[in-house]
């Protein structure tokens, strides 16, 4: 569920758009004041729990912080021109950082569940924090077994205490505000839409039949396209004192932004490189995960074969992949990611943004599609 690395700015030659804002900064100056917090704060009750709070901060090292931009993008859609950038060290007041950082320590606490459904140790190539306890466990003796449940359950623990912090920090961006209750109902939309996709892509593995295609688009929405940029959005152009109405214009748009970003991701899961990715091209197809590709290909009769082969333990995943290559499923999930970046932006366009936020929903566009390249 990593977004691309996307800031508003011009795109640097090797085509990473980058930008030193002052936005960013801040939100990096929350983010480390939030967790020395809370390590401080845990490290007086339970040594355990404060050593926790320490490898939570470590995991969330190194982020795009896409969403917390998506929350300023959102902002800056519907906020008066002279409004001013927010400082280096933000405050309560400062409702925009808190917001962006809210939504990107909910980002992290998924990111912590969605390793233990996965039962996955590495993330973009780095051990998880599952995997430093895991490690720790079986330095002390225990089975493998027992030192992986060990690290799920830290791995569930870091991410229920990143959810609650999360929750307070998206309260107090709010608080006082008239738009306060639209907020807090939008940011429990998002953690209640991410679980029910989380669940259905679960449900859908464990069937002999692949998900459909119109199932794998609603599941791929409600997993990653809701919290990662409907909601960002929406909720930054509501802090910024837009109507629920318009507040829900620009959410459509990032809807369809972010299913063209999940439709890629499943392209590079099975087809792209995993130097560049950090992802197997294999695991979706071992996993039996519904895909979009999956999906395209569930009408050709060797595809539904080769796939209830697998889930009944037949390894076949090489079957599988030659069937996708026959079906063109890789050119037709790209072409439909292309017609949602297009609808997206063509829906931006009647919304009649500021030219600087057009300009950066066009850009991120281009980044969705051109991953991997």
């Amino acid at each position: 569920m990593s977004l691309p690395s996307w800031k508003a700015a011009e795109p640097d030659v090797d085509g990473t758009i980058t930008d030193g804002s002052c936005y960013e900064r801040a939100v990096e100056a929350e983010l480390a004041r939030v967790l020395q917090g809370c390590t401080n704060a845990a490290a007086e009750y339970s040594a355990a729990a404060g050593t926790l709070w320490h490898r939570i901060g470590s995991a969330l090292q190194g982020g795009k912080r896409a969403r917390p931009r998506l929350v300023k993008l959102g902002y800056d859609a519907f906020s008066p021109p002279d409004n001013h950038p927010p400082s280096e060290s933000p405050g309560d007041g400062d409702r925009v950082v808190l917001l962006g950082c809210a939504f990107e320590l909910l980002h992290t606490s998924l990111l912590m569940h969605d390793d233990v459904i996965d039962r996955d140790f590495t993330r973009r190539g780095r051990p998880t924090l599952s995997a430093l306890y895991r490690n720790e466990a079986v330095a002390a003796g225990r089975s493998l077994p027992e030192a992986e449940h060990t690290g799920h359950s830290a791995a569930i623990i870091s991410g229920d205490m990143l959810l609650a912090t999360a929750i307070s920090m998206a309260v107090r961006a709010g608080r006082s505000l008239a738009q306060a209750p639209a907020l807090e109902t939008f940011f429990q939309l998002a953690i209640h839409q991410a679980g029910a996709g989380e669940l259905e892509d679960l449900l859908y593995s464990l069937g002999r039949s692949p998900a459909t295609v119109h199932q794998v688009l609603r599941m791929e929405e409600l997993k990653t396209a809701s919290y990662s940029f409907r909601f960002p959005l929406q909720a930054g152009a509501l802090l910024a004192g837009a109507t629920v109405a318009e507040a829900e214009s620009l959410a459509g748009v990032g809807g369809q932004l972010g299913l063209a970003y999940q439709l890629i991701d499943d392209v590079l899961g099975t087809f792209g490189d995993p130097v560049r990715t950090g992802k197997s091209v294999d695991s979706d197809l071992r996993e039996g995960k519904s895909t979009i590709l999956t999906a395209m290909a569930a009408a050709q009769p060797a595809f539904r074969e080769n796939l209830t082969r697998l889930r009944t333990q037949t390894p076949a995943v090489s079957s599988l992949r030659s069937v996708l290559e026959a079906a063109d499923a890789e050119s037709l999930a790209r072409k439909l990611a292309q017609d949602l970046c297009d609808d997206a932006l063509q829906s931006a366009r009647q919304l009649e943004l500021p030219s600087t936020v057009s300009d950066q929903l066009h850009a991120f566009a281009t980044l969705i599609l051109t991953r991997g390249a």
